[in-house]
C-alpha cells in the first residue's frame, strides 16, 4: 500500500479540542444533564461529574475544536521540506469553514490522501461531527458514514491503523513511535493533558497552535520512516511560516 504513495501526495493533520465550556458549572442545564449520564459511563466509582469534565473535550457532543493544523511535505530543491498551517482561534465555525475549504481544494486532485495518527478514530470523525454541529456542510473525503472499511483506507491514511498491522486491541502513542524510529522531536513546553488550561486560563491559541503543528511534522516523518525513507532534516521545517 506504501510503495506506491508519494509523501507530497499527503496532508499531515492534527487537531486540539478542549470542553466547550470552562467548567461544569457554566455549561447549560440540560446539557449538564446529558454530561451527569455520560460521567457514569466513563469514570470509576467515586468519580464525579465535574471531576471528569476535563475530559469533556474528547467528545465531539461535549467539546470543541480550538486548532487544526494541516502540513505537506514538498520539494525544495532537491531536498523535501515540509510547510505547516494552522487554523485555530476561539470561533469555532470559522476554523472549521476555512479548514474544510483548503480541504476541498487539495483532495480535488485524486491521488491526494490525508493522515493523522489515530484519524480514523479521533480526528477524522471529530471534525466531521463538529461541522455539522455548526451547520457547516461535509466535503466529500469526510461524508465517510455508512463507507467500507477499504473506501475509508483509500483517502484516510493513519499511521496508528498502519503500526497496528490488524491487532485492532493495539495501541501506540505518536510519543512512543517517534522515540522508537529515532525521529526527532522538538521540546514542547505543554502537552495534550495542557491545552484546556492553557485555553481557558490564558487563551493562547498561539502556543497551542506551535503544540499542534509539531505532531503533524511528527506524523510526517513517521510516515516517512514507515517507507523507510529518509527524514526531513531540521533545516527544512517550516513551521507556521517560520524556520525552526
Amino acid at each position: 500500500m506504501l510503495e506506491k504513495l508519494l509523501p507530497e501526495h499527503v496532508l499531515f493533520i492534527d487537531i486540539e479540542t478542549v470542553p466547550q465550556f470552562e467548567n461544569l458549572s457554566s455549561v447549560p442545564e440540560n446539557i449538564q444533564k446529558l454530561w451527569k449520564k455520560k460521567a457514569v459511563q466513563i469514570g470509576k466509582e467515586g468519580d464525579s461529574a465535574d471531576d471528569l469534565y476535563n475530559r469533556a473535550g474528547i467528545y465531539a457532543e461535549f467539546g470543541k475544536i480550538v486548532c487544526i493544523s494541516a502540513g505537506k511535505i514538498f520539494h525544495k530543491g532537491k531536498e523535501r521540506a515540509y510547510r505547516v498551517k494552522s487554523y485555530f482561534g476561539e470561533d469555532e465555525k470559522a476554523i472549521l469553514q476555512e479548514f474544510s475549504e483548503m480541504l476541498a481544494g487539495f483532495m480535488a486532485n485524486p491521488m491526494h490522501r490525508m493522515c493523522a495518527h489515530n484519524g480514523q478514530e479521533f480526528d477524522f470523525p471529530f471534525i466531521a461531527r463538529r461541522l455539522l454541529i455548526n451547520g457547516l456542510p461535509l466535503p466529500p473525503v469526510l461524508d465517510m458514514a455508512g463507507a467500507k472499511p477499504w473506501e475509508i483506507r483509500d483517502v484516510m491514511l493513519d499511521t496508528l491503523q498502519l503500526w497496528k498491522f490488524g491487532d485492532y486491541k493495539h495501541y501506540s502513542s505518536l510519543e512512543l513511535l517517534c522515540a522508537i524510529f529515532n525521529i526527532p522531536t522538538p521540546k514542547d513546553d505543554i502537552d495534550g493533558s495542557q491545552v484546556a488550561d492553557i485555553y481557558y486560563k490564558t487563551f493562547d491559541v498561539e502556543r497551542i497552535a506551535r503544540y499542534c503543528e509539531k505532531d503533524t511534522l511528527a506524523i510526517a516523518q513517521l510516515l516517512l520512516r514507515y517507507k523507510g525513507e529518509p527524514l526531513i532534516s531540521p533545516e527544512n521545517y517550516e513551521i507556521a511560516g517560520l524556520k525552526e
